[in-house]
C-alpha cells in the first residue's frame, strides 16, 4: 500500500520569535572578481557574526553563502547583537582600504515562526528577510 505524502505528519513547533537576517554588500558581485580575497573576508565576517550570536543568546538556524538567519529569545537580544555586529565592522573597517572593509546590512523582526524539520517558516522569518534588503549598509 501506498503512503499518501499529504497524510505525513512533520514535526514542528509553532512559536513567537525574534528573527535576525544579516547580509554581506556586494559579497556575489565581489566574488566573480576575487574569489580568494571575498572568501577570506567570509571568514572573517563569520567569527564576528558567530561570536556576537553566542554573546547574545541567539541560535544560527542556518546560512546561506554570506548570510545569516539567526533565532534570539527576545527581540532585545536580537538588537543588542545587531548593534554589536555593527560596531564590530566599524572597528574593522577604519584599519582597512576599501576592498577590505566589510559591511552588512541587518533586518530584525518578532513574530510567529514554525520549526518545521530543523528551519524555520513563517511571516516572522519573511519580514526580517524583507526588512534586511530595505536596510542601508552598515545599518540595522
Amino acid at each position: 500500500m501506498k503512503e499518501d505524502p499529504s497524510s505525513t505528519v512533520h514535526a514542528e513547533n509553532r512559536r513567537l520569535a525574534a528573527i535576525m537576517f544579516t547580509d554581506m554588500v556586494g559579497f556575489s558581485r565581489q566574488m566573480g572578481s576575487n574569489e580568494a580575497r571575498m572568501l577570506r573576508l567570509l571568514d572573517v565576517h563569520n567569527q564576528i557574526i558567530q561570536q556576537a550570536v553566542a554573546a547574545h543568546h541567539g541560535a544560527v538556524i542556518k546560512t546561506v553563502g554570506d548570510a545569516f538567519l539567526v533565532d534570539f529569545p527576545s527581540v532585545v537580544h536580537a538588537v543588542q547583537c545587531a548593534q554589536q555586529v555593527q560596531a564590530q565592522f566599524r572597528t574593522y573597517n577604519a584599519e582597512k582600504e576599501r576592498d577590505e572593509q566589510i559591511h552588512v546590512r541587518i533586518g530584525i523582526h518578532s513574530g510567529d515562526i514554525v520549526q518545521r524539520d530543523g528551519d524555520v517558516f513563517g511571516d516572522g522569518v519573511n519580514i526580517a528577510s524583507r526588512l534586511q534588503g530595505l536596510a542601508e549598509p552598515d545599518a540595522v
